[in-house]
């Protein structure tokens, strides 16, 4: 995953989750939920965006990845 010089808003993440809700863990993926209502900065919007981004595109080993860092993400941002 590139760096992207775009800030991504809210809505963008929440758009992404729901577009890859079919492909995310379920727990996962209500985890995510939860976290979208906290009060998140630009950062922490930019990167679930892309952990979202082609997240069905990427392998199972990718996927896995990108799942450990969903839930660091979810665990460090307060």
């Amino acid at each position: 995953m590139g760096e992207c010089k775009l800030d991504h808003s809210l809505t963008d993440v929440q758009q992404k989750l729901k577009s890859q809700s079919n492909f995310l863990p379920a727990e996962l993926y209500q985890k995510f939920e939860t976290f979208l209502k906290r009060d998140l900065s630009q950062e922490a919007l930019n990167k679930a965006f892309h952990l979202l981004k082609k997240y069905d595109l990427a392998s199972e080993e990718e996927q896995s990845v990108r799942n450990e860092k969903i839930e660091e993400l979810i665990q460090t941002t307060s």
